[in-house]
């Protein structure tokens, strides 16, 4: 499983879990960190990433 960390996750996180989520990213190392949620999902789903996010309001 791949993740893709939200805006509000440290970018550091992604080497921390590489071991157990290997090809994880940060909306940062995609140029997403100013996308919008649609986006985040758009593009989570197209490439087969599982979003992780500490937004209580992500849609």
């Amino acid at each position: 499983m791949k993740l893709l960390l939200d805006q509000n996750l440290s970018p550091g996180l992604v080497q921390v879990i590489e071991d157990l989520f290997p090809g994880s990213r940060h909306v940062r190392d995609v140029d997403l960190q100013a996308a919008d949620d649609g986006c985040v999902w758009a593009y989570a789903a197209s490439h087969d990433f599982t979003i992780v996010s500490k937004d209580s309001d992500f849609h």
